[in-house]
């Protein structure tokens, strides 16, 4: 089968992902899994989820570029992104995947700062008089 893509994104990150059959090999902006995120054990088994819940670790290879955000944003946003890569690979994993709510979209992001505020909800003390 050819190439499939898709977009996975978290806060400001976004992950670009390519997924095809092949031997389990991932590539995260030019560099393995365990180059791109060191000894972050648990964000790498976050990334993973996905690959593991459809059973797919040793047959598909990824190729994937982040942008923004930090590690555990992008992570998040590779995982998003690995799901919906496999759901266009095969339309049998959605039924497998959407139970782990892989394929929602976390949609919790920054609040932004309001006029008259040191920060989106912090204000001044308040003084009676």
């Amino acid at each position: 089968m050819a190439k499939v893509y898709a977009t996975g994104r978290r806060k400001t990150a976004v992950a670009k992902v390519w997924l095809e059959n092949g031997n389990g090999q991932v590539s995260i902006n030019g560099e393995t899994l365990d180059e791109w995120l060191g000894g972050l054990e648990a964000i790498k088994k976050r990334v993973m989820q996905p690959l593991e819940v459809s059973k797919q670790i040793t047959s598909v290879n990824l190729v994937i570029k982040t942008l923004g955000g930090g590690y555990s944003a992008q992570a998040d946003a590779v995982r998003h992104g690995i799901s919906r890569a496999l759901v266009a690979y095969d339309e049998q994993f959605r039924t497998v995947l959407k139970p782990y709510g892989l394929l929602t979209r976390d949609a919790r992001s920054v609040e932004r700062k309001k006029y008259g505020r040191k920060k989106a909800r912090k204000s001044t003390q308040f003084s009676k008089r």
